[in-house]
């Protein structure tokens, strides 16, 4: 009998115990130990499982070198930098390396809901080698602000064909179809710049989404080398990619777009620009299958009109 409630009253310790569990909703990664953690996988593992409030984790200057994983149990998480020029996180997996993939080369992948970034740059450092993605999103109600994305072919992959992702006043660089993705995306105010001859985009928006990809009032740059990038091509038919009021540079081709040699795309995709400037806004040359917008449905893109769905999300969580 004294065993039998020994054992009862071990049993209602170790329960009270867990319940008890006290969880942070601040966390600061330092890589000189000054903070709570040295990195940031390690933070990321210590929060609570779907939290009931957002928390958000300070990351102090230096180069991450860690493969980083947000899980999809992880949602309302904010990642804070001090600086995106010296908060790095940096790693160099890509498509061909061991037994990874496209969709396994990430450096930083977003599986939770409502995350956020702010002042970092997420790079994959593997070089032209292929598909290397520097970032990964399928979370839904994400957004980047003044963050950059470093990287060569497949820099960002936006996953998820429900997924809603918001890019504000960001940097985004690389070679061949480094935005790609099924997702609805907003690039807002985001330097977008090309270092070799290729395409810009690659849509897999699917059949029947009202919105795919729309670049608002962004700046399309490029190396010296790059001087004939065309804006997007689809990787799926159904392909959704919007320019408005954009500034193109010389790099993009007088035609625009490509139909990735699918002749079919042509009749089922929806490419598209409004008040494009700049000596790369040959817009009388574009592909007949392309479209200028009059002003008054260039006044449905905007990021709050595209991204709201029926949740009316209010872009405005950090």
């Amino acid at each position: 009998m004294r065993r039998i409630i020994l054992i009862t009253f071990l049993l209602l310790s170790i329960s009270d115990s867990f319940s008890q569990t006290v969880y942070k909703d601040k966390y600061v990664v330092a890589q000189d130990g000054s903070g709570d953690y040295k990195t940031l996988q390690e933070a990321i593992n210590v929060c609570k499982v779907f939290p009931d409030k957002r928390i958000v984790i300070q990351i102090k200057p230096g180069i991450y070198k860690e493969k980083v994983e947000v899980y999809s149990w992880t949602n309302r998480i904010s990642l804070i930098g001090e600086d995106a020029n010296t908060t790095i996180i940096s790693h160099d997996d890509y498509s061909g390396k061991g037994s990874h993939n496209t969709f396994t080369s990430y450096t930083f992948k977003v599986l939770g809901n409502d995350f956020y970034a702010e002042n970092i740059t997420f790079e994959n450092a593997a070089g032209s080698v292929g598909q290397a993605v520097a970032l990964h999103v399928e979370g839904d109600r994400c957004i980047f602000k003044n963050c950059r994305f470093l990287g060569n072919q497949d820099t960002i992959y936006t996953g998820g064909d429900s997924s809603r992702q918001y890019f504000l006043e960001c940097y985004i660089e690389g070679t061949t179809d480094f935005i790609f993705g099924a997702a609805t995306a907003v690039f807002e105010n985001c330097t977008i710049h090309s270092k070799k001859n290729s395409y810009i985009t690659a849509a897999s928006t699917t059949e029947g989404k009202q919105y795919g990809y729309v670049f608002l009032n962004c700046k399309l740059t490029a190396s010296p080398e790059a001087t004939k990038v065309y804006l997007g091509r689809p990787w799926r038919n159904y392909a959704k990619t919007v320019f408005v009021n954009c500034e193109l540079g010389s790099h993009i081709l007088p035609e625009g777009w490509h139909n990735w040699s699918k002749p079919d795309a042509e009749k089922t995709t929806f490419y598209a620009e409004y008040n494009s400037t700049g000596n790369g806004a040959n817009v009388a040359s574009r592909v007949l299958w392309s479209h200028q917008l009059t002003k008054k449905e260039s006044q449905l893109y905007t990021s709050r009109n595209v991204l709201k769905g029926s949740d009316e999300w209010n872009l405005t969580a950090k």
